[in-house]
């Protein structure tokens, strides 16, 4: 083919699986337990603050959110914060690590199609044991060719990633949700980024996407994806 498309990467949560609406329905949870003592808004905001702040600390995934929903409790109550809620918390974030794993339309059998053609890598941030506990529950491990945990994506990440599994960025595409950790810095490495779009997308993740890059696309669902290579063609 034109582009010489031999590897393509792919993002884990809500790209391949549900993620986010698990956060959703825990700080609904978090918003609960601390009723007494901030307006939900006001919290949602703090609890974003401390997530954003801690991320150079704790990294991506449940326990950086986990302590950063202490550290917020901690701060709102004025140090007052009862043990008890802070064991709810705790709970609450034991409880996001064992999620059944549901994975999105059109998963399997697009994997299944482009295995046999290119060599497919999954990249992803977050815990390391949460993301390799997902990923066997998924059942699509057999599909990849590399697993990639990472603390976080760069265009240096992507360089790294697809010159060991592949021939390098230019021959490359990354698949996700995130236009700011899986498109953009994909597309300044030299790769293919195609964005998937997700209704519950984490904020921080949020960019303007690359409309007029001519390595950009973007596709409503990865049923999209084989028509989407093809074209390139």
């Amino acid at each position: 083919m034109k582009t010489g498309l031999t590897t393509i990467g792919f993002d884990a949560d809500d790209t391949l699986w549900q993620n986010e609406q698990f956060f959703k329905l825990t700080q609904e949870r978090f918003a609960e337990l601390l009723a007494d003592f901030a307006e939900p808004t006001h919290l949602h905001d703090r609890l974003l603050a401390a997530e954003k702040r801690n991320l150079g600390h704790y990294g991506f995934g449940i326990k950086g959110f986990t302590l950063s929903m202490i550290e917020t409790a901690v701060e709102v109550t004025e140090g007052k914060v009862p043990a008890a809620i802070i064991a709810e918390i705790l709970a609450a974030g034991r409880e996001m690590l064992r999620y059944p794993v549901e994975t999105l339309p059109h998963v399997q059998e697009t994997l299944e199609a482009l295995a046999g053609n290119f060599r497919l890598v999954l990249i992803t941030k977050g815990d390391l044991f949460d993301q390799e506990r997902k990923l066997a529950q998924s059942g699509l491990g057999d599909y990849f060719d590399g697993v990639e945990i990472v603390s976080d994506k760069t265009p240096a990440t992507y360089n790294r990633v697809f010159d060991r599994y592949g021939d390098g960025p230019e021959r490359a595409m990354m698949v996700g949700n995130s236009l700011k950790s899986d498109v953009a810095p994909a597309i300044e490495a030299g790769s293919w980024g195609v964005y998937v779009p997700h209704e519950l997308t984490w904020v921080l993740e949020h960019i303007e996407a690359p409309e007029h890059h001519p390595r950009y696309r973007q596709i409503d669902h990865l049923g999209e994806l084989r028509r989407l290579i093809e074209s390139l063609a």
